[in-house]
């Protein structure tokens, strides 16, 4: 069975929601509203305007977590600051998951490579998520969309180092690389089960950087702005992104491709599909 990924080339913040609607996806209860913060200095990430009609329908929470690397959202007090300065808390609320311990231990069923997965323990007061990925490159996962936001985005600071380093948070940077991919796809599962797939995903294909919103300093974009998708599926809508830039004759394709291939990145999709939890097989629907 493909699962159906709505498509559309208006990059607005009216396209979000509009394809946000087509899914038909009621998210029940307390929503909670995962995004990427972005670094300070960073010049890419998808800025609080850009999806505030979409927040303001679902009604939800912003949700972040600190970073398990240096920079200003690695530390409860510099993140609120940094969410401050991006204007995330003027326009919505705002919950810092992990801001303070302990965090929630919960079990990936039939993971991989690891079999437990740390969240911040303010997760527990929401019952399900909206997951709005902007879609680029990645200095170490290749890419990042919709997975990578279930995972190393939704972990806890100390979780983010137990999937980097594959259940070893010591060896965070230096883990054998496909076993931190596969660690991935084993925590993502992890957020789909906690949620009970009440979760629906909006990924940007905008402001394509090979490097991830969580970079100071970061390449500027290397392609063309591509659209926006939208799925209950997040293996399909990330699968479609990378069949997207990979049928683009944008110029600056190649340099999106050589940092997804030098990484590895499609084996993520490829973990997550074997652990069962969606389909790369998809329909695009495009949408005006």
């Amino acid at each position: 069975m493909k699962s159906k990924v709505y498509f559309t080339r208006d990059i607005t913040p009216e396209g979000v929601l509009k394809l946000y609607k087509l899914l038909g996806k009621e998210l029940p209860g307390n929503v909670a509203i995962k995004l990427h913060s972005g670094e300070v200095g960073n010049q890419n990430f998808l800025k609080p305007d850009f999806w505030k009609p979409v927040i303001d329908f679902v009604g939800g929470t912003v949700v972040e977590c600190n970073t398990a690397y240096d920079g200003e959202r690695n530390t409860t007090e510099k993140h609120l600051k940094t969410i401050r300065k991006h204007g995330w808390s003027e326009y919505f609320k705002v919950d810092l998951l992990d801001a303070e311990g302990p965090d929630i231990e919960i079990p990936i069923e039939g993971g991989k490579v690891i079999h437990k997965n740390f969240l911040g323990k303010d997760t527990a007061n929401y019952d399900s998520m909206l997951v709005l990925a902007h879609f680029k490159g990645h200095p170490m996962g290749g890419y990042g969309g919709a997975l990578k936001q279930l995972s190393i985005g939704c972990a806890s600071s100390y979780g983010k180092a137990w999937i980097h380093g594959a259940g070893e948070p010591e060896k965070i940077w230096t883990a054998e690389h496909d076993l931190f991919l596969e660690s991935m796809a084993d925590a993502a599962k992890s957020v789909v089960d906690y949620f009970k797939g009440n979760i629906a995903y909006i990924n940007v294909m905008k402001n394509m950087s090979v490097d991830c919103d969580c970079c100071a300093v970061a390449e500027d974009p290397c392609m063309k702005d591509i659209g926006i998708l939208a799925s209950v599926d997040p293996i399909a809508i990330d699968q479609a992104c990378i069949d997207l830039v990979y049928n683009s004759d944008d110029p600056g394709r190649d340099h999106l491709v050589e940092r997804i291939e030098t990484r590895n990145g499609v084996h993520t999709i490829e973990a997550a599909a074997a652990l069962g939890y969606g389909s790369r097989e998809y329909e695009l629907v495009e949408v005006e």
